[in-house]
């Protein structure tokens, strides 16, 4: 059984968010063959990690005479874990972090089997091999001195989570609002399609039913109304005022847009710009167009 003081379970867990995000962005880094600052947070820390660790130590406790027993908690608790942080973070964040849907046995993308087995080793390898020298090492540092250090990496930590935190919603708050400014250029797409459908005007183009790129619905939107101004000046009687009314204020509607997503647009910075950065796997079911957006932003100003 451990029988660890406060100071040093939470030394632990810093421990182990540290050495997840040496792991993690280790692995992403390759993978993405370019530095990459893992994880929820701007410091060298993911907290998930080191909350992983601490559910293994906690949940083996009971069982650590019998390997199996370990796996088997490893693989509940663990799981569990993953869930429930999983769910709560897309609540509050409108994005998920880490996505399984693409993987089989999967349940809402959130937790797999092949995870949850993968759990249950990591379990056993923390509790017989990794956590056994780690617990000598920390057992050897003079009580004050740990205390110290805690204290100073429990400050620091705190502010980072705060600022991660405040970014993380204020990117949620953004990408609603771009849903919004999607949603209205869609509406606002449909309404011109009728108009100029009512008039007679491109009779032989058959609108494809097809999402659009935030680029290309832009794109669109700017050669409808660039085609409707020519067809009014070139045939003013087909056109009622009613309707020449309602495309003045729909341009001038989609003008306010276009002005509202490039301050969005400007808004994206720091800790938001390398959040979407730093988790390419980063994706969001009911906003993934405005993410998709945001990431080719990002995109965009990482090549400038």
């Amino acid at each position: 059984m451990y029988s660890y003081n406060i100071i040093q379970w939470l030394f632990f867990f810093y421990f182990y968010c540290f050495f997840g995000w040496c792991f993690e962005s280790t692995f992403v880094s390759i993978k993405s063959k370019r530095l990459v600052n893992r994880g929820f947070m701007r410091g060298p820390f993911l907290p998930l990690y080191g909350c992983g660790a601490i559910m293994m130590l906690v949940a083996s406790m009971p069982f650590q005479d019998s390997v199996i027993l370990t796996y088997i908690a490893g693989c509940i608790g663990a799981t569990a874990l993953e869930y429930v942080t999983g769910v709560t973070m897309e609540a509050l964040f409108k994005v998920r972090y880490w996505d399984y849907s693409n993987k089989k046995f999967n349940f809402q993308g959130h937790i797999c089997l092949s995870s949850s087995l993968a759990w249950g080793l990591l379990t056993i390898l923390m509790t017989k091999v990794v956590h056994k020298p780690i617990e000598q090492f920390v057992m050897a540092i003079p009580r004050n001195i740990l205390g110290v250090v805690t204290l100073l990496l429990t400050v620091y930590i705190a502010a980072d989570f705060a600022l991660s935190f405040k970014a993380a919603m204020d990117l949620r708050n953004i990408l609603i609002k771009m849903q919004r400014v999607r949603e209205e250029m869609e509406r606002m797409q449909r309404r011109l399609d009728v108009i100029i459908a009512f008039n007679n005007q491109e009779k032989e183009q058959k609108r494809q039913e097809r999402e659009l790129k935030m680029d290309e619905l832009v794109e669109e939107l700017e050669q409808k109304f660039h085609s409707l101004k020519e067809n009014i000046q070139n045939t003013p009687g087909a056109y009622m005022d009613s309707v020449k009314d309602e495309i003045a204020e729909l341009r001038g509607r989609f003008g306010l847009y276009m002005e509202n997503r490039r301050q969005y647009k400007e808004l994206l910075g720091g800790f938001k710009r390398d959040m979407i950065r730093n988790n390419p796997g980063m994706i969001s079911r009911k906003f993934k167009d405005s993410l998709e957006d945001l990431k080719n932003i990002v995109m965009e100003k990482m090549s400038k």
